[in-house]
């Protein structure tokens, strides 16, 4: 018998549920492998009251073994490598990459340098690149909402695309 036929048809619907709860409220994971902590401040801001990054259900979480999403900033170094991946292991099935800011793209400033390995797509399969050094607020959490909705398998709401143009209009304080 193959696997399939085993499965009951309540674990069909678990696995719908799972993936549901995931893709509505998924749990994010921050790793820094080695960056100048533009990123972070900004992954910070994201947090705050002003933009409230968990409106969209995006929760952070401290354990690897706990999240849904890796959110990445600065370069791969020879000596975060390791622990980078480690963390990735760790997540469970699905699990999502999202590279943050220049360095985590490509290196940024510290491209070419004897300890940086690349872009965190050197060693993961990245599913968002968000750009930007540091990039804004509000391009964090567009690119976590593509990531969301990609999920869900259709484009950003009109109400989403406008709350977030106008975000990026206003003025920084």
């Amino acid at each position: 018998m193959t696997e399939q036929t085993l499965r009951s048809p309540w674990q069909e619907v678990l696995d719908k549920v799972r993936l549901w709860a995931r893709v509505n409220s998924p749990w994010a994971i921050h790793y820094n492998s080695g960056s100048c902590n533009g990123c972070d401040i900004e992954i910070v801001a994201t947090l705050t009251p002003r933009y409230d990054l968990e409106r969209f259900g995006v929760k952070l979480e401290g354990s690897p073994r706990h999240a849904d999403v890796l959110i990445c900033t600065g370069p791969v170094t020879r000596q975060s490598r390791d622990r980078l991946l480690r963390i990735y292991h760790q997540m469970p099935e699905p699990k999502f990459v999202v590279a943050v800011g220049s360095c985590g793209l490509s290196g940024g400033v510290f491209h070419g340098l004897y300890n940086i390995a690349g872009g965190i797509d050197e060693v993961l399969p990245v599913d968002v690149f968000i750009p930007g050094c540091p990039p804004r607020p509000e391009a964090i959490i567009y690119g976590l909402v593509q990531l969301l909705e990609g999920l869900r398998g259709r484009e950003p709401s009109p109400e989403v695309k406008e709350m977030l143009r106008q975000a990026a209009k206003e003025e920084r304080p």
